[in-house]
C-alpha cells in the first residue's frame, strides 16, 4: 500500500478547523489537483468559487442549516456544475449548441465533471494534513445561493467543500462491506444475499456509535437511511435547474 491509498483510506470528514486561512500556493494546489481529474470528452464542464469574503461564507453558513464549519475553516469552495461558457463557446464559433447544453446527458456530464474535480481536490487536501467536509447542505436554497455567488444561467451551485486545519481528532466511519458494493459480471439480486449483508453492515455500524458514544448511540445503518429519505427536502430542485437552462431535454 502506497502513500496515496493510505491517505484516501483514512478519509473521515473535519467538523472543527483551527483559526488558520490556507496560503495561496495551498488553494491554487488543490484546485490544479481538481482540474487534473477526468472529464468527459475534455469538457471541463464545471466550475469552482473560493469565497474569502466572511460576509458571503456565514450567508452560506446561514442557508447550509447553521453549519458553523462553513464559515470558520481554512478556505471554503463551492463546485458547481457549469455549462454557461460553452454557450458562449457557441457565441464565439458561431453555432447554435442549445440544445446539446440543454439535455440531460450534458447536464449527467456536467455533475459527474464536478464530483470527479471536488474528489480530486478533497485527496489533494488531505494528503496536504489538511481537513475536509463536503457541505451538500447549500442546495437547501439555491436561489439565495446563486444571489450570494452571482451564478448565470447555465451554472448549478452542487456542494461545498470547507479545507482546513483540522481542530478534532474523529473517527473513520465503516462503509458497507466490499461485497455488497463490488459485483462482478451483473447486479446481485438475490434479496436474502443482500438483506443479510445490511444486517450485518447494520450490526457494525451500530457498534461503531455505541462506542463513539459511550453507548449513548447506536443507530443502525438501514435505520438512519430510512429516517433521512423518508423527509422530503429539496423538492424544488427539478424547477430550479431548468430556469438555469440545464437538463430541460
Amino acid at each position: 500500500m502506497n502513500q496515496v491509498i493510505e491517505t484516501i483510506l483514512e478519509h473521515h470528514s473535519v467538523r472543527k478547523f483551527k483559526d488558520k486561512l490556507l496560503e495561496r500556493e495551498q488553494i491554487e494546489t488543490i484546485v490544479k489537483s481538481a482540474q487534473a481529474a477526468s472529464t468527459s470528452s475534455f469538457i471541463q464542464a464545471y466550475s469552482i468559487i473560493g469565497i474569502t469574503d466572511q460576509q458571503k461564507k456565514e450567508r452560506l453558513a446561514e442557508i447550509a442549516g447553521n453549519q458553523p464549519y462553513v464559515a470558520e475553516n481554512g478556505h471554503f469552495f463551492v463546485f458547481c456544475a457549469d455549462l454557461h461558457r460553452h454557450k458562449i463557446i457557441g457565441n464565439i464559433e458561431n453555432a447554435n449548441l442549445n440544445e446539446s447544453i440543454e439535455s440531460t446527458e450534458k447536464f449527467m456530464v456536467a455533475l459527474i465533471d464536478a464530483a470527479l474535480a471536488a474528489q480530486n481536490a478533497a485527496v489533494a487536501a488531505e494528503s496536504m494534513g489538511l481537513g475536509i467536509c463536503y457541505i451538500g447542505g447549500i442546495r437547501n436554497d439555491l436561489g439565495a445561493v446563486k444571489e450570494v455567488l452571482k451564478t448565470p444561467e447555465y451554472v448549478v451551485p452542487l456542494f461545498g467543500l470547507a479545507v482546513g486545519y483540522p481542530d478534532q481528532e474523529t473517527d473513520i466511519k465503516p462503509r458497507l462491506p466490499l461485497e455488497h458494493v463490488y459485483m462482478e459480471n451483473q447486479y446481485e439480486q438475490n434479496r436474502n444475499v443482500f438483506e443479510d449483508q445490511l444486517r450485518d453492515y447494520n450490526k457494525t455500524t451500530s457498534d461503531y456509535y455505541r462506542a463513539r458514544t459511550e453507548g449513548k448511540r447506536e443507530d443502525t445503518w438501514t435505520g438512519q437511511m430510512a429516517k433521512m429519505l423518508g423527509r422530503k427536502s429539496r423538492l424544488y430542485m427539478r424547477e430550479f435547474v431548468e430556469k438555469q437552462n440545464l437538463n430541460k431535454k
